[in-house]
């Protein structure tokens, strides 16, 4: 074979493994976003108002600690408590967790809620690094205040464990508003179904381009800046279609570290959150479907739609970076660190179906699409019948991202529709659109770089920069 035909044989090779994963990953995302749309029409149905007014009067309602780990939050701390304060709960507690702080984070705490240190017994079921002291609230006799060495969030959330006195715990981030029922909405299916659920995890939204005031969320709008807008829509597709479909099946493998209920014994008997990880969150679940399928117990970790958290975005290309190759390293962190189960039929439908489907589309998905935009580029270059492949892979494209980014948006508006303004809605849909010329590509890279940090072991958690989450809005 001469060596024009090999390259153009190695060239249709890989165009038709792009093309054969591309129209996989379609499919199965569309018919994520059908199931997505039946189970939001069947949530829809229910009179929630009745039900969560009901709960909370309900006698079985299970009492939470909220733990807020924090490092370097002082720009955004106090609102965080201050949203937590106003929950609509029968029985919590506000654990602030300072994690060695180089701010003025304590400071601030110390200083906002006229708090005292406190002598209160501590069983350490988890090892931590050291607790230098704990403080509680004169005036607010259900918050505390935490101060520790850093040992990063993962150890934070292991002390807060060890000092809660609930039966369950809510993480949230330092950097995030809870809406006033969304600890309600999120305990539901434990409420409803007992000791079975091990997790829940709630919807996240972003806070940037709303009015927050004093911890509150006045109203809520999109924000103008581009990169922010394709966030908004990256996380109402992420929400509403993949975590309301695979819940459905017990298939989650992640619920959002800024906002997630736990049980706490499973939680310490499975060893607490690793601190070796820059993705406890997700490593912390799916070490409970292994223990949960490894011990055949019956348990499950749901999904919810309607509790909402509202958290600051990257602003700044560094800062979105940051944030997203982190996110895909601590995501290869956890599929490796539990490899066995891919594949595995004695974990069921999580080892046969979710580890392929986070490994193949999740994982190496970047992979994938930044081999095919090179094709892309490639065929338009190569003469008629590799630019006639080159237009199709470039509408695959554009169906997976774009289109179904619109459906989400479409799903959003007819679930929670969390921006009413009609410029809003209009603003969504035109950005999600271009998703496939802009943002996707970046992101693609952004994850890429994950893939690399991780192969040559770097480890660091690469801070992201605050501005607070109480920010008038600004007049039209």
């Amino acid at each position: 074979m001469s060596w024009p035909a090999f390259g153009e044989a190695v060239y249709w090779f890989f165009a038709v493994l792009i093309f054969v994963y591309m129209l996989i990953v379609i499919f199965f995302y569309t018919g994520l976003l059908g199931l997505s749309a039946f189970q939001l029409k069947k949530e829809s149905r229910w009179n929630r108002t009745m039900e969560h007014d009901e709960d909370m009067n309900a006698h079985y309602t299970k009492p939470v600690t909220v733990l807020v780990p924090a490092y370097n939050e002082e720009k955004g701390v106090v609102d965080t408590v201050r949203s937590l304060l106003s929950l609509r709960y029968p029985q919590v507690e506000i654990l602030v967790i300072n994690d060695g702080s180089s701010d003025g984070t304590l400071e601030t705490m110390i200083e906002h809620f006229s708090m005292k240190p406190v002598n209160r017994t501590v069983r350490r079921q988890l090892d931590t690094a050291p607790v230098h002291g704990i403080y509680q609230s004169n005036i607010l006799p259900h918050l505390y205040l935490v101060d520790k060495e850093n040992g990063g969030k993962a150890d934070a959330l292991n002390a807060g464990i060890n000092i809660s006195r609930y039966p369950y715990f809510c993480s949230i981030d330092g950097d995030s508003i809870l809406e006033s029922d969304a600890l309600l909405k999120v305990m539901k299916p434990v409420i409803k179904s007992g000791d079975n659920i091990v997790a829940s995890g709630g919807s996240v939204r972003i806070a940037n381009g709303c009015d927050i005031q004093q911890g509150a969320v006045l109203s809520t709008s999109v924000s103008k800046r581009p990169i922010v807008i394709m966030q908004i829509i990256e996380y109402v597709r992420a929400f509403l279609i993949s975590r309301v479909g695979l819940s459905r099946f017990n298939l989650l493998m992640i619920i959002s570290g800024a906002f997630s209920v736990f049980q706490k014994k499973a939680v310490i008997e499975a060893g607490g959150y690793h601190t070796d990880t820059v993705g406890e969150d997700m490593e912390l679940v799916v070490r409970l479907h292994r223990i949960n399928k490894e011990e055949k117990k019956n348990q499950q970790i749901s999904y919810v739609t309607e509790p909402v958290c509202w958290t600051e975005a990257p602003e700044t290309m560094k800062g979105l970076q940051r944030q997203r190759s982190r996110w895909h390293r601590g995501m290869l962190e956890s599929l490796w660190a539990h490899k066995r189960m891919t594949m595995n039929p004695k974990y069921g439908k999580v080892g046969t179906v979710a580890f392929p489907y986070f490994w193949i589309v999740e994982m190496f998905g970047p992979v994938i699409e930044f081999t095919g935009y090179l094709f892309l580029i490639v065929s338009f270059f190569m003469g008629e019948v590799y630019w006639q492949f080159g237009l199709a892979l470039l509408l695959m494209m554009v169906l997976y991202g774009s289109l179904l980014s619109l459906g989400a948006v479409l799903l959003e508006v007819w679930s929670l529709n969390k921006y009413p303004r009609p410029r809003d809605m209009v603003a969504l849909f035109f950005y999600s659109l271009t998703e496939t010329f802009w943002y996707r590509p970046l992101t693609v890279l952004f994850r890429l770089f994950g893939i690399g940090q991780w192969i040559f072991k770097y480890r660091r958690w690469d801070p992201q920069e605050r501005k607070g989450l109480s920010r008038p809005k600004v007049a039209d």
